[in-house]
């Protein structure tokens, strides 16, 4: 886990979400929040980028052997990197809100540039022919990191850039092929490692952008086809291959390097990309293992929950696998205390709260989200598994306790008009202590398990459930939510609600449909035409072979 991911943990730790104090509703670390939306830091990592291109391009500029226009070459890198910085910052607002996303952008483009440069030097200092100029720069660095790990539009961002920078470093007489090659390649491998969730993906994309590559150099005249079947054809045949391998062979090379090192840039940059999402999908965890067992209507209703969410998510275009895997953990603090939830009670067993209060009722239910999240931290979960655990009731009501104080007071009440008890010793209700304590939902995937966690639990109570009823009930769910305002703070608009709710109309119905009754068998039920005796052969569990009716 990277850095800023410790010093929140152990902030977590301090304010008590492992160690039993009293509960805090806000857990940022201050410290973090500062570093990440510092605008000195953000305006230090901008001018950084837009010198360190232009010095780049500056130091550069005697290896391409132009050496007389290297202040004209720095001034270009100057203006196109000054381009870059306002295209992202008013393009892609969302990305360029935390500090530490910006300087995953803004490095991987220096570090795709630094190696560009490099491989321009080697070649002109005889390190290797000429003829592999173009065919060892690894084209899909930067757009491929980026479009695994912060998505399409950054990775086609990184694409453009890194392709007008570049040109500031090739030859001159090469800068239309090297674009060419460099924007068309790019692209390729953007198209290529969208919602990427196998690490084949990236190797997959890796060789068609190589693919690419080799051909579009057959189109530009740097690997010559017409001439293997010329004079000399072995010759050229050896030269053709070699390039196509080299062009191949580096695309590949790029993305398995990219593929081994995202653990690394998650971790240091508090990413997670759907292939991390699929491994922590696993049922075998610690965590759901033991859910299985303690709290196994509990474990059931994650289940039904993470099936609802990932439908939705994917029909509005969220993160879905991250859904999935959240949903699985929303409720892990009930392992706490799972004789207390209803789900988690036999049929004719005694329900606890029947000897507590309901404000001893209300603590003991709200106390699982806690609970949650000390588990959560024990276990070094993903961060957002964390924020979808504290989130996922937001500050919502525990009705049915609140309600029950309610009439409990009102029926003290009347013992009061009648004297027979003191006004002073009832306790008040007041509906702060039945609330959780929050936060609201704040991203989509959080917004829809919020919803989708209400759903299931209210479709329990569903008595004969018709398409109709189903709709009633979710419409009825995702209006007291808004009305409660507890996704005020969530991007969900109110388009993404209808598909939502359509999704969970359909995920329910699949779920809760009638079956058709099958006729019952009559010789089953006739009685025994002879008895047998204890000497005469009993069939056994083992031997009993069950007789079908035959077929009209």
């Amino acid at each position: 886990m990277g850095y800023f991911e410790a010093i929140k943990r152990w902030r977590l730790s301090r304010l008590g979400f492992s160690s039993g104090k009293k509960r805090q509703v806000n857990c940022a670390n201050p410290i973090v929040q500062a570093l990440e939306k510092s605008i000195w830091i953000k305006l230090s990592l901008y001018f950084t980028f837009i010198a360190g291109t232009a010095v780049l391009v500056l130091s550069s500029s005697g290896e391409i052997a132009f050496a007389d226009q290297a202040f004209k070459r720095a001034l270009y890198a100057l203006v196109i990197a000054a381009t870059a910085v306002v295209m992202f910052q008013v393009t892609m607002r969302s990305r360029s809100q935390r500090n530490s996303r910006l300087f995953l952008v803004l490095g991987g483009l220096m570090l795709h540039l630094m190696i560009l440069s490099a491989i321009m030097g080697m070649v002109n200092r005889g390190f290797f022919p000429e003829f592999y100029r173009f065919f060892l720069i690894p084209f899909a660095l930067a757009p491929m990191l980026h479009g695994v790990l912060l998505g399409r539009p950054v990775g086609a961002f990184s694409a453009v850039y890194v392709t007008l920078l570049g040109c500031l470093l090739v030859p001159k007489n090469e800068v239309l092929n090297f674009m060419i090659l460099s924007l068309v390649g790019g692209i390729t491998c953007v198209l290529l490692v969208n919602k990427v969730r196998k690490r084949a993906q990236l190797l997959r994309a890796g060789i068609y952008a190589g693919a690419m590559t080799m051909i579009l150099s057959m189109l530009l005249g740097r690997l010559d086809i017409v001439a293997v079947f010329g004079e000399n054809s072995m010759q050229h045949l050896q030269g053709f291959g070699a390039g196509s391998l080299a062009a191949v062979g580096t695309s590949l090379l790029t993305a398995l390097i990219i593929s081994g090192l995202l653990p690394f840039f998650e971790g240091a940059f508090n990413l997670t990309t759907d292939i991390s999402w699929l491994e922590l999908s696993d049922l075998n965890h610690k965590l759901l293992r033991e859910m299985q067992l303690e709290a196994p209507g509990t474990f059931h209703h994650s289940l039904i929950v993470a099936s609802l969410a990932e439908a939705a998510a994917e029909n509005i275009g969220a993160n879905a696998p991250m859904c999935r895997v959240c949903a699985y953990f929303h409720d892990v603090g009930k392992l706490t205390k799972p004789g207390y939830f209803i789900e988690n009670l036999n049929d004719g067993s005694e329900n606890p709260h029947d000897a507590l209060t309901p404000t001893m009722s209300a603590m003991i239910i709200i106390a699982h989200v806690k609970d949650g999240v000390d588990l959560a931290l024990k276990h070094k979960l993903n961060p957002r598994i964390l924020d979808v655990i504290q989130e996922h009731h937001g500050d919502s009501l525990v009705a049915y306790f609140y309600h029950k104080a309610r009439e409990m007071k009102r029926a003290e009440l009347e013992k009061v008009g009648r004297r027979i008890e003191n006004p002073e010793d009832l306790p008040s209700v007041e509906e702060q202590n039945f609330r959780y304590p929050g936060k609201r939902p704040s991203t989509v995937e959080s917004g829809i398990i919020s919803l989708a966690d209400c759903v299931e639990s209210a479709s329990r109570t569903i008595q004969k459930p018709t398409p109709a009823k189903i709709r009633t009930m979710i419409d009825s769910i995702v209006r007291s939510k808004m009305d409660d305002g507890q996704l005020d703070d969530c991007p969900l608009t109110i388009q993404q609600l209808a598909i939502i709710k359509d999704s969970f109309t359909n995920t329910l119905r699949s779920m809760m449909h009638n079956r058709i009754s099958y006729p019952k068998d009559d010789s089953a039920t006739a009685p025994p035409t002879k008895k047998l005796s204890i000497s005469e052969h009993t069939p056994t569990e083992e031997s009993t072979v069950v007789q079908m009716p035959k077929r009209a």
